[in-house]
C-alpha cells in the first residue's frame, strides 16, 4: 500500500472512541465557543520515502508573532482562498517554494483553535522526498524534516506547563536534537499521533 494511500486511510478511519483529541487552547484561557476566530490552514507535508518525514519550518526571529517558532507553514485564509486547502497550499508556496502541483492533498485534520485567535485546519498531503525547498528570507529562518515515527510516538510527546498572564498554561512539546517544537504546532502534532495511530 502507497505512503498516500495508509495515510488517507488511517485519517478515515479515525481515532479509537475512547481517544481525546485537543481542541484548543481554551482549556487553560479564556477562550468560549462563541469567540469570533479567523480562519486558517496549514500544510502538513510528510515526504513519501522508506522512512517518510515531516516538513517544519523555523520561523524567522523578525516575525511580529511567534517569532523563532517552530511551525507548519500556514497561515490565515485569504477571501481569494477557495478553503483550508487552497490556502495551505498558498502559503506553503509562498513560505518554502513547495510546488502545489507536486502535493497529494490526504484531506483534512482536526481543527485546533488558538489562543492568538485562530482557528487552525491541517491539511495532511504527501509530498516527493528531496525537493528543493527555498525559505522566504522574511518569514522563514529555516525548513528541516523530521521522521514521521518520531514525531507521532506518543513517548517523545512531553507535557509542560507555564504560568502565563497569571494562569498556568498547559501544553506540550517535542524535543528533536536542539530543536523545540511546541504550542499549536505540538498539539496538532498530537492530534494527528492520536488519529492516526501510525506504528512506521
Amino acid at each position: 500500500m502507497t505512503l498516500a494511500n495508509r495515510l488517507r486511510h488511517a485519517l478515515e478511519a479515525g481515532p479509537p472512541h475512547e481517544t481525546i483529541l485537543l481542541t484548543g487552547d481554551h482549556r487553560d484561557l479564556d477562550l468560549a465557543a462563541s469567540d469570533t476566530l479567523l480562519a486558517a490552514a496549514v500544510l502538513v507535508p510528510i515526504t513519501d520515502r522508506p522512512i517518510p518525514g515531516v516538513i517544519l519550518t523555523q520561523r524567522t526571529d523578525t516575525m511580529r508573532r511567534h517569532p523563532g517558532q517552530i511551525a507548519f507553514p500556514g497561515g490565515r485564509i485569504d477571501p481569494e482562498d477557495d478553503g483550508p486547502i487552497a490556502a495551505a497550499l498558498r502559503e506553503a508556496e509562498e513560505e518554502i517554494a513547495l510546488p502545489r502541483h507536486l502535493v497529494t492533498i490526504i484531506g483534512p485534520a482536526d481543527r485546533y483553535r488558538t489562543v492568538t485567535g485562530y482557528d487552525v485546519t491541517p491539511i495532511v498531503a504527501v509530498v516527493p522526498p528531496d525537493l528543493v525547498l527555498v525559505p522566504s528570507e522574511a518569514e522563514v529562518a529555516h525548513v528541516f524534516e523530521v521522521p514521521l515515527a518520531f514525531i507521532l510516538d506518543p513517548a517523545n510527546h512531553i507535557e509542560a506547563s507555564v504560568e502565563w498572564q497569571g494562569r498556568e498554561r498547559h501544553y506540550y512539546e517535542i524535543l528533536w536534537g536542539e530543536r523545540r517544537i511546541w504550542g499549536a504546532t505540538a498539539a496538532m502534532i498530537v492530534n494527528l499521533s492520536r488519529r492516526l495511530r501510525w506504528n512506521g
